[in-house]
């Protein structure tokens, strides 16, 4: 099978798309990780596979595969590319999309200045919801990896992510720690583990540790995760630059109840085909 593609970044977070709409794509988790390898094949942090929307309220669904091959549930930097996506490839004119994912579903807007704006939902807080193996919600959970107990936020943003307040980001332990937390057995399915510095109330420094990756150059969920987790410590604003290795984001929250909105860019790198 050959197989047409784009590849795509949104601050360095690099997907592979494909459209599944005009035709047929098969693939398994082997050959999900295969065409991810950096060396010997396409490589890509996720993989988006857009289908036509199971819902009559959305516009397109997309699928999200780890570069194990591992499927997550939402990706807040592949919603913007796969938003950015359906519109270049003339799949549809509008400029407000519903998109919708295994776990979630969320508008996309693309903005005149390039950017696009995605509301990403109202926060899951609740243990069972993240899931999280805690009995009651807590603004702080103690957390002990390796030999060493940490207080971090815990947040559902479509998948689930703890957030651990550092002093210095570019000194924080994403290596070592981050696949503690990720594969903590407090997180059942587990999570996405965010290093989050607050330069001030309307800044935030952020790396992130994904599940079935490694530290990426930006996380969209990740972001959203860590401005909820520092408003509800009351160390930010309701609007936050978040700043990646790979860029900015802008990401607003105005608190629980409400959805978390994120803008940011989304851009084409080369269109391909593969052999399966």
């Amino acid at each position: 099978m050959i197989m047409p593609f784009s590849k795509m970044q949104g601050l360095g977070n690099d997907f592979v798309v494909v459209d599944a709409i005009s035709q047929a794509v098969y693939l398994n988790q082997g050959q999900i990780a295969n065409l991810a390898h950096r060396n010997f094949g396409i490589g890509f942090d996720q993989l988006l596979i857009i289908e036509a929307p199971q819902h009559p309220e959305s516009d397109f669904h997309f699928r999200i595969f780890n570069a194990d091959g591992s499927e997550a549930g939402h990706c807040g930097n592949g919603a913007r590319a796969v938003a950015k996506y359906v519109r270049q490839k003339g799949l549809t004119w509008k400029r407000q999309l519903r998109l919708s994912t295994n776990t979630a579903t969320m508008q996309a807007t693309l903005e005149d200045n390039g950017l696009v704006t995605i509301d990403m939902g109202k926060p899951r807080l609740e243990p069972a919801q993240i899931p999280l193996r805690f009995a009651e919600k807590q603004t702080l959970y103690s957390i002990d990896a390796g030999g060493i107990s940490y207080k971090v936020g815990a947040v559902s943003m479509g998948n689930p992510h703890c957030v651990l307040k550092v002093d210095d980001v570019e000194k924080a332990p994403v290596q070592t720690v981050g696949p503690m937390l990720s594969q903590h057995k407090y997180f059942p399915s587990q999570a996405n583990a965010g290093f989050m510095e607050v330069v001030d109330r309307q800044t935030i420094k952020l790396r992130v540790y994904e599940r079935g990756v490694g530290e990426t150059l930006a996380c969209g969920t990740g972001a959203c995760a860590a401005v909820v987790v520092a408003r509800l410590q009351d160390l930010t604003d309701d609007k936050v630059k978040v700043i990646l290795p790979g860029g900015s984001l802008w990401i607003t929250w105005q608190g629980e109840g409400s959805s978390v909105f994120m803008s940011g860019p989304a851009k084409v790198v080369f269109e391909g085909q593969v052999e399966i």
